[in-house]
């Protein structure tokens, strides 16, 4: 499984779409919007550290020859900063065709953001609920349009204790980690249901891009040597983003809204990511958590 590698192989031009790409300075995220870039689209790299987001805004630039590549701050880590960056992208554009929700951590040491929520939850998953929620009415003006919510095979690992979410009862970060990435499989489907009721013309998916190359290992010295180790069987950046292009452009996927996908094919998830009194649930305690009003 770890060997193949699906490929996008859409033809999709962009030219006056909008997209936001999350996490977009580094790794899956930057092929990401490196090749939205290509395609026309004006992309907006919504990163945590501007400094490196404008050095990679300027690369993508004069590789694409596309001079919409905008750099925006946003740090998951704190809805302050969510909020503001939300407000400025409404102010500035009229439109937004793709969001690719795709900034992550991955296995850091026990820590909070600045709402008190843990890390990975917090940033993995309420961050990108909080901007998805804020960014929804500008999806929908703009239909059709796409929500691509990057998540993991360790979903499978992953169990949403409703009576910890913060972690402050129990805590391991890896499996902190596939607590977080079943939750994005949760808010997907849960998404895709609500939209669909609504007949909005926003679709959303979920992906698993593969095991990659990337800085999110950062924070385990044991899973960098396990990487290096395995290097030979580990996707090139390049090769992540595959899925979450072919979600965010192929023609005729709207029918499977609400799937998760794995090297650009539907992929089965577990069956805790397919419960969907789960998933209501989730969606009610995030909006909680976060002050959005529970419809």
């Amino acid at each position: 499984k770890m060997l193949s590698s699906g490929v996008c192989t859409s033809t999709v031009q962009l030219p006056g779409k909008v997209a936001v790409v999350t996490g977009a300075n580094t790794g899956i995220g930057k092929e990401t919007a490196k090749e939205l870039a290509r395609r026309g689209a004006r992309v907006y790299l919504a990163c945590r550290d501007v400094q490196k987001a404008e050095l990679v805004a300027r690369e993508i630039q004069m590789m694409t020859g596309n001079q919409q590549v905008l750099v925006r701050k946003l740090d998951l880590a704190d809805t302050k900063s969510i909020r503001a960056f939300a407000k400025r992208f409404l102010e500035e554009e009229k439109h937004l065709h793709i969001l690719i929700n795709n900034a992550g951590v991955m296995m850091c040491p026990y820590s909070k953001t600045a709402d008190g929520f843990e890390m990975h939850m917090g940033v993995n998953h309420l961050g990108h609920f909080l901007l998805t929620h804020l960014l929804l009415e500008k999806l929908k003006e703009s239909a059709p349009s796409r929500v691509v919510n990057v998540s993991s095979l360790a979903h499978h690992l992953g169990r949403i204790h409703f009576h910890n979410l913060q972690g402050e009862k129990f805590y391991q970060s890896g499996l902190a980690y596939c607590h977080s990435k079943l939750a994005n499989i949760l808010f997907t489907q849960e998404l895709a249901r609500r939209l669909k009721a609504s007949g909005s013309g926003v679709t959303v998916y979920s992906v698993h891009p593969g095991t990659v190359s990337s800085e999110l290992v950062r924070h385990s010295a044991l899973m960098r040597w396990i990487w290096w180790i395995f290097s030979f069987l580990i996707k090139t950046p390049q090769q992540g983003a595959q899925t979450s292009l072919y979600c965010a452009l192929t023609e005729g996927l709207e029918v499977l809204s609400g799937n998760h996908f794995s090297d650009c094919h539907v992929a089965w998830v577990s069956a805790q990511a397919r419960n969907e009194t789960v998933a209501r649930r989730l969606w009610d305690v995030s909006c909680d958590l976060l002050g959005i009003p529970v419809d």
